[in-house]
């Protein structure tokens, strides 16, 4: 069982979606308005956020930036939007998935599903067995604690964001594919495109290179895809 934050001001879509993800089991929460959802996603934080982009007084991508501020607690844009920009806007503000209105229930169980699933992976005890933590250089990633720290600073990294890094880290020096990304980062039953990695790379250097602005450990290989250069 989880819990379930819905935050749409359309009540139709969270009257339907409640029904679905109580059917399964899970407790939700819904909220009609960014300001509000906002302060009780950080006061009692749920195991999973499903936020619209439009909604009044706060939209979802402000809530999302807020909440990044202080958590990396899995989130999946649901929005009506038809403009492709929004998407990567969604990704570049830390969003895990982006799914567009009219969607299938079915899809967005099955997106919810894989999420909770990596996530509970990176938990402590979620996996039988110790993962070793990996050092590279300056950088160091503990699956464990799901906790990351460049020059023994703390970088806080959503899920998708640790195990794109950790899929790299593994071999420096060796090139992975955006395809080889997405497979470590995303479950087979989840398809993303090429913008979604490329947005995910780019907020990555972003959060390093606010702590070290000389970070240039995440090389792009154009046409080829990433590889990480330990110094």
């Amino acid at each position: 069982m989880s819990i379930i934050a819905l935050v749409d001001d359309d009540e139709n879509i969270i009257a339907s979606l409640r029904l679905l993800f109580e059917a399964e089991g899970h407790v939700v929460r819904s909220y009609t308005d960014g300001a509000t959802a906002l302060t009780a996603l950080l006061e009692t934080p749920p195991d999973i956020a499903i936020l619209d982009i439009k909604m009044p007084r706060m939209d979802g991508v402000e809530v999302l930036k807020r909440l990044r501020q202080t958590s990396a607690m899995p989130v999946i844009f649901l929005t009506s939007k038809d403009d492709e920009t929004d998407e990567v806007v969604g990704f570049n503000v830390g969003a895990d998935d982006y799914i567009k209105k009219p969607f299938s229930q079915r899809l967005l169980s099955e997106r919810v599903k894989a999420l909770l699933r990596r996530t509970r992976a990176g938990a402590p005890g979620g996996e039988v067995g110790d993962k070793k933590s990996i050092v590279r250089g300056e950088l160091t990633l503990d699956p464990n604690r799901h906790a990351c720290t460049w020059k023994g600073d703390q970088v806080r990294l959503t899920v998708t964001e640790f195990l794109i890094l950790q899929a790299l880290a593994q071999r420096p020096g060796y090139v992975k594919s955006r395809d080889q990304l997405m497979d470590a980062a995303y479950d087979d039953q989840v398809y993303v495109d090429d913008r979604t990695i490329d947005s995910h790379i780019k907020r990555l250097r972003k959060k390093f290179r606010d702590i070290d602005g000389e970070f240039d450990a995440i090389e792009t290989l154009y046409g080829v895809g990433y590889r990480y250069n330990e110094s």
